[in-house]
Order: C-alpha cells, then sequence, then structure tokens
C-alpha cells in the first residue's frame, strides 16, 4: 500500500511538473502567408514573454509584413506600419514603450532563435528591444577557423557548448550580448528557409511579400 501511494505521489509530481514547464514556456503559432512557424518562449525572459503574449492577444501582429530579410543572418517583422491600409504611417519609437533588457548568457543567436529588435546604442546604450519587432535567426554555419576569427575580433569567448552548436546548426554569435534573445522555433524552421532565401531590393524588403496572417497560442 506505502509503494503504491508513493508511486501515485510521484506520478501526481512529474503531472505538475509538466504542466508547471508548459505555463512557464508556452508555444505559438505564427500563421504567414508561407506556412506556419511555431516558436516557444522562454521563462527567463519575462518582460519580453509578457509583451508578446499581450501583442498576440490584441492581433497586434495580423498582416504585418517581414520587412526585413537577409539570408544566413535573420528575417524580421512586427512592425504595424506594414499592414495593409498603414503603409507610411510613422510611428515614433518612444523610450518609455520600450522593454528593458533581459539577456540571458544560456540564451543565444543560434539558428531558429527567436529575438527582440531594437535601436542602436547610439540612441539606445541599455539595449532596451522594441516594443513590437522581432527577429528569427536564420544565421550560417561557423567552421573552426571563422569561430577563432570572431573571437580575436571581438575579443570575446563562447561556452564550448554554445560554440559546438554554432559550428553544427548554425547562427549569428555576433549578436550575443547585444540583443534579448526570448525563445526559439520548434517547428517550422524550413518555412524560416524559405523567407530568408526569399530575392530582396537594395533595403533588404523581400520582392514577393510574406505576412504574418495570425499567431495564435497552442
Amino acid at each position: 500500500m506505502k509503494i503504491q501511494k508513493l508511486s501515485l505521489f510521484i506520478l501526481l509530481l512529474i503531472t505538475v511538473m509538466s504542466i508547471s514547464c508548459k505555463a512557464e514556456e508556452p508555444t505559438y503559432t505564427i500563421e504567414t502567408t508561407l506556412g506556419n512557424i511555431k516558436v516557444k518562449l522562454y521563462e527567463k525572459t519575462p518582460l519580453h514573454k509578457a509583451n508578446f503574449e499581450k501583442l498576440v492577444e490584441e492581433k497586434v501582429y495580423d498582416g504585418v509584413l517581414f520587412h526585413r530579410v537577409i539570408e544566413d543572418f535573420m528575417i524580421q517583422t512586427g512592425d504595424p506600419t506594414t499592414k495593409p491600409g498603414a503603409e507610411g504611417t510613422e510611428v515614433e519609437e518612444k523610450d518609455e514603450d520600450r522593454i528593458p533588457a533581459e539577456i540571458v548568457p544560456e540564451y543565444f543567436h543560434k539558428k531558429g532563435a527567436l529575438a527582440a529588435a531594437r535601436m542602436g546604442d547610439g540612441v539606445n546604450p541599455e539595449k532596451k528591444s522594441s516594443p513590437t519587432q522581432f527577429y528569427i535567426v536564420h544565421g550560417e554555419k561557423y567552421s573552426v577557423r571563422k569561430f577563432s576569427l570572431l573571437e580575436e575580433q571581438t575579443g570575446r569567448s563562447w561556452p564550448k557548448e554554445q560554440e559546438s552548436v554554432y559550428k553544427k546548426v548554425g547562427g549569428a554569435p555576433f549578436l550575443d550580448r547585444e540583443y534579448t534573445v526570448f525563445g526559439e522555433v520548434v517547428e517550422g524552421l524550413d518555412i524560416v528557409d524559405k523567407i530568408a532565401e526569399l530575392p530582396t531590393d537594395s533595403r533588404d524588403n523581400p520582392l514577393t511579400e510574406v505576412r504574418i496572417i495570425t499567431i495564435t497560442k497552442d
């Protein structure tokens, strides 16, 4: 009887922990005109997680373009002024609307990383994030030599496990510690590839429009 009670307790504990983990790192499906991308939001970036959830609930992302696309680097979206009928609208990004940086060392710019865009250090020394815009890393694989050159140029080093991911999977390591990574793609990297490989103009705007239809919580 004691063994049965202990087994039941362990089962309940595992169930509670499982539910807790799902609650802390929810997944969202980004439905685009080229296919779906599912992302997971990290628990250690609560401000960015809450902001993304709020914007999704308010349908802020419905209809926005992927307005900046650079193959082997990233795809960027989230600008409300790119919605149909809103083109040309000017929106001033106020400092009080920006999200305080939540740069967590274990969250890095591997391929598929979900991160917040931001203004440059000159006007934004605290590295605060854009209220709405985000990007997904496309990236490239780093050879041993290329990674060594990066470390020499930056005077920085990376944990071995992260370095290994950049060599095997790819990413954009030069962005680490500069921008807030608050999630990652868990399904749909092939759609990220499709968007990243689109022909673009001189301003990195895709020649073929790709929009977010909607984002839904799973």
